[in-house]
This record gives structure tokens, C-alpha cells and sequence, in this order.
């Protein structure tokens, strides 16, 4: 391999690793919570999110899946902003805060809000507030 494609090499790997920490910290995770979703260590992700290492293909669906973006944005094919309306940043600045278990209650809330949207039920609805 030349010099110049082991640098561009380099460099996107920084740049993969630049958009994973970014993902990693908007949605408030630490490198422990995601080293242990991976199965590897700590200093493992550090080394990914920083281009020192190599990552495979599984992990990168895996955290894929996790930061809720298509593997292409991590490998920028895709210009996906990670621009949120501000009540959605307001919601993963919160959830940043959480224990693991009530961000794990978090996402099954989601679910069941999702799940009763595909029923067709409206949340638009502006409904009293209880006591």
C-alpha cells in the first residue's frame, strides 16, 4: 500500500471515529456503557472513536443500531444531520442524565408510542391535564 493511500486510509478512519464519538455523546452514552454493548474494552472504543483502530463490520452495525443511523452515515456516503428539533434535544440531553435502567424504561416507552401510532391511535390530541 502507498503512503498516500495509508494516509487517506488514516483519515477516514479519523473521520469514522470523529462521527461515532460524536453519536456516542449527543445520545449522552459513556465508552463503558458502548464498550460493553461491543463486548470489548474501554480503551478498545477509545482507540476506535480516535482512528487508532480498526473497526469491524459487526461492531459497526452494532453501533449502528444503537446511535439510530444507517452504517453509511458513520462511513459518510450520506449527509445525515444530526440536527434534531429542539424538544428531541431537550429529550436526549435528559435522557443523558438517566440511570441505565430508567433509559432502558425510556426506550420501551418509545416503543409502545410508536407501537400505538402504527395502530392508528393520535397523540395530537390535546387532552386535560390530570391532578
Amino acid at each position: 500500500m502507498s503512503r498516500a493511500s495509508r494516509s487517506d486510509e488514516d483519515a477516514e478512519r479519523a473521520k469514522l471515529g470523529e462521527r461515532l464519538r460524536e453519536a456516542r455523546k449527543y445520545l449522552g452514552f459513556t465508552q463503558e456503557e458502548i464498550a460493553g454493548q461491543l463486548n470489548i474494552g474501554r480503551s478498545a472504543l477509545s482507540e476506535i472513536e480516535s482512528g487508532v483502530r480498526k473497526i469491524g463490520a459487526l461492531e459497526l452495525r452494532t453501533l449502528s443500531r444503537l446511535y439510530g443511523h444507517p452504517v453509511s452515515y458513520f462511513l459518510g456516503d450520506e449527509a445525515i444531520a444530526l440536527e434534531l428539533s429542539e424538544d428531541l434535544a431537550h429529550l436526549a440531553r435528559a435522557a443523558s442524565e438517566l440511570s441505565k435502567g430508567d433509559k432502558a424504561e425510556l426506550v420501551r416507552f418509545a416503543d409502545f408510542l410508536k407501537a400505538r401510532a402504527r395502530a392508528g391511535e393520535s397523540d395530537d390530541v390535546d387532552r386535560p391535564e390530570r391532578d
